[in-house]
This record gives structure tokens, sequence and C-alpha cells, in this order.
């Protein structure tokens, strides 16, 4: 249902956009997210967009350097990446529910296969 694309390596401080595209539903009318786990660490939602109303939620990690936004023509979910750092390599994963009303919750059913991003100092 969901495929990632946009990953890769990058140095400290550049940027990078993933791009989860869907199939077999729109992504107007669901919740949709971000999540990411690094090593040794706990999955971690990083942003997500309301089904209901569009707002958008992000981790106090990456508020101000992240942003999470769709593409309706497209069928496509992007997470915009800026100031990069070590901090931020993990293995990103998008999300989407159909129902959740709270898009900050963690129980999704839709989930990409994960694309590894990996930031070097």
């Amino acid at each position: 249902h969901l495929v990632e694309s946009g990953g890769g390596l990058v140095q400290a401080g550049e940027s990078l956009r993933l791009s989860c595209a869907a199939s077999e539903f729109t992504v107007d009318y669901h919740a949709l997210a971000w999540f990411r786990e690094a090593p040794g660490k706990p999955r971690e939602q990083v942003a997500c967009l309301s089904r209901t109303d569009d707002g958008r939620y992000y981790s106090d990690s990456v508020q101000g350097r992240f942003f999470i936004s769709k593409d309706s023509d497209r069928n496509t979910m992007f997470l915009q990446m800026n100031r990069l750092n070590s901090e931020d390599t993990a293995v990103y994963y998008c999300a989407a529910d159909p129902l959740m009303k709270n898009c900050r919750r963690v129980a999704y059913d839709y989930w990409g296969q994960g694309i590894q991003v990996t930031v070097s100092e």
C-alpha cells in the first residue's frame, strides 16, 4: 500500500526529501505519519498530518527542521528534512490510517517497508 523513496547518505547540515507513494487508497482521507527507528532505540513518530483538519504535529527533536506534506494529485506524502545531523540517522517509515482521529497515536493500519537515512558528520 505504501512505498518509500528518497533515502540515502548525506552530510550533516544537508537536506533530504522522503516520498511515500500510496496505492489502493487516497491519502486525502487518511491520517498520515512518519516514524523512524534508530539502532538500539524504540520507534518514534517524528511527524504526522491529521486527516480531519490537516493539522501538523512534530516531535521536539525535529520541530523546525522537518516538514510533512501530501500531494493529492500524486497520491503521495512527503517528509522534507532540513539541517540533518547524525541523530537523524535511522530507518524511516511512512504510515497511514483511515479512521485515526488523533494522528499522534502509533497504531497505524498501513506501513511502508522502511528506508534508510544516514547522516555523516
